[in-house]
């Protein structure tokens, strides 16, 4: 029986006729709650595209900065941390043929990032906080431009996110290792090695008939290896929180903190290093990973290159630790060691993990031809362009000539940022979304495909396209994070706002097309609690 037939054939065990089971709630929950802040990041993209074009006079430029803080921030915690994590948790155990570790646990995670999201997004809209990039503001805090108060709860909803995380990571790494009540012991050790690779790299070097067995699937080999960074980045974010905290609530008792500055040098390294985690780290490996699963599943075929697809994201894991200095590459303090070696060298060497990674999926997808055009395809092709624009355009600016025109202007959060995010992992997403709905909803059929064939385009399109001429002015030199009044880029600007209307034309074509196909009934029904029985968590019968 291929990979595809087992996956699909356990959900036998993992289902029951009738109603959905906590498990498959669950899943869903994460999955409605990361759609809906999705819409509110286009929702407040849709704005500031409109704002750059002509400034709206009911939002003073405090709101915009305030909305142009969280924007990133809903994007990537509680739109794609959510959608992610709750697939996860349920291809984790569903893979592995064994329950999660801790159902609670998991559903505190969904509590905590979409609470915390909530929080620290409210906290903005009405202090008006705006640091401009996420945590990243020098120390000490300037206190006429921030309001504290607003300042303290943000930094509490992402504290509530990093916490969320860290059960995340946790019930992933114990699911994977732990033996289920009632079970023959397993070998801990022996899968937390074949989950971090040191199986597929040892295989290399082994003849075929001597190399060891895979205890754990690759797509659960991907997600660990991308949890080690969602648990670094955790804990640094949670730091640098607690850090600015210190000023913040310092500053609401009265208190002058400014004598005890962090070193700004320091600070952004540390910083930098640890969101860098996220945009080059986890995302590129659990978007890896995700293409391997999805690749599989549609061709029903064994992944091309396997154990050089195990090593490739074990040299990922590590190199993603490494590459954080590309950001500070027009940073006169920035040491030129740094510089060359983290920002350009290394950088650079993502370009060949990340290609390998295309090339395996397409020359698995290539053995299977011909395929049907199915919408898990389609999304899947159109994820793999994403990333074939967006990683490219972020090795140019990887480069310290090119950085001195490049760094900030629109090029950095248009052909690279919002190119990887919307076209790039936004439509992988969708491809497992799409893959996995009848799975959790007990077969539910799509109410239209033609809504689902507009989906594809308008979103293809319109990330591609606002991403394209967002580039064009950032080549102009058009600054991020700042307003012109004069309409000097006008022309690209009204062009990205239309590209921009077609993502969120998109969206509501997707979301309603989904909530149309299982009915207003089963999406209040996905919030309804009911009995957890712990066979239903079981995704097979066999031990």
């Amino acid at each position: 029986m291929s990979f595809k037939d087992t996956f699909l054939n356990g959900e036998q065990g993992l289902f029951k006729a009738g109603g959905l089971t906590p498990m498959q709630k669950l899943v869903l929950r994460f999955v409605v709650f990361g759609l809906l802040y999705y819409g509110i990041v286009v929702i407040e993209g849709m704005i500031m595209r409109i704002y750059q074009v002509e400034p709206i006079s009911s939002i003073p430029s405090p709101q915009y900065f305030a909305i142009l803080t969280a924007h990133p921030l809903v994007g990537i915690f509680g739109s794609t941390y959510s959608i992610v994590f709750g697939a996860f948790l349920f291809l984790v155990p569903f893979l592995m043929k064994k329950p999660l570790w801790s159902f609670k646990l998991a559903n505190w995670t969904f509590i905590l990032i979409a609470s915390g999201t909530f929080v620290f997004w409210l906290s903005g809209f009405l202090s008006h906080y705006a640091p401009l990039y996420t945590l990243y503001w020098p120390l000490p805090a300037d206190f006429s431009q921030f309001n504290p108060l607003g300042g303290t709860f943000f930094v509490a909803g992402i504290a509530l996110v990093m916490t969320g995380t860290a059960f995340f990571v946790i019930n992933v790494f114990k699911t994977i290792t732990y033996t289920p009540d009632g079970w023959t012991k397993q070998p801990s050790g022996a899968l937390l090695g074949s989950a971090l690779g040191v199986t597929g790299l040892s295989n290399l070097f082994r003849k075929k008939d001597e190399q060891q067995e895979h205890l754990v699937p690759l797509p659960v080999a991907a997600i660990a290896r991308g949890s080690i960074d969602t648990a670094l980045n955790a804990g640094i974010i949670l730091f640098t929180g607690v850090l600015i905290l210190v000023y913040l609530i310092g500053h609401l008792l009265g208190f002058d903190l400014k004598n005890s500055a962090v070193d700004a040098l320091l600070y952004k390294n540390w910083f930098w290093w640890g969101l860098d985690l996220i945009a080059d780290g986890l995302v590129l490996i659990f978007v890896a990973g995700t293409w391997y699963l999805l690749a599989t599943l549609i061709t029903g075929k064994q992944l091309f290159m396997q154990n050089i697809a195990r090593a490739a994201l074990l040299v990922e894991l590590v190199v993603s630790w490494t590459v954080w200095s590309h950001h500070l590459l027009s940073d006169q303090a920035q040491p030129n060691m740094l510089k060359i070696v983290s920002g350009e060298l290394v950088t650079a060497f993502e370009l060949i993990t990340q290609g390998l990674a295309f090339f395996i999926t397409l020359a698995t997808l290539w053995s299977a031809r011909p395929l049907k055009m199915t919408n898990p395809l389609k999304f899947l092709l159109g994820g793999l362009l994403g990333f074939a624009l967006a990683v490219p355009a972020g090795i140019m600016q990887a480069d310290i000539g090119l950085n001195r025109i490049l760094h900030n202007t629109q090029w950095i959060v248009g052909p690279h940022v919002h190119v990887a995010i919307l076209v790039g992992l936004t439509m992988t997403l969708y491809s497992a979304i799409y893959f996995l709905f009848p799975i959790l909803t007990n077969g539910a059929k799509l109410y239209s495909q033609k809504l689902a064939n507009f989906h594809f385009w308008a979103h293809l399109i319109g990330g591609i396209g606002m991403g394209a001429f967002m580039g064009m002015a950032g080549l102009k030199g058009m600054l991020r994070r700042t307003l012109y009044f004069n309409g000097e880029f006008n022309l690209y600007m009204i062009l990205a706002a239309i590209c921009g209307s077609l993502l969120l034309l998109a969206f509501l074509a997707f979301f309603y097309n989904i909530v149309m196909s299982v009915g207003i009934k089963g999406v209040i029904g996905i919030f309804t609690p009911s009995r957890l029985d712990k066979k239903e968590l079981l995704p097979t019968e066999a031990k």
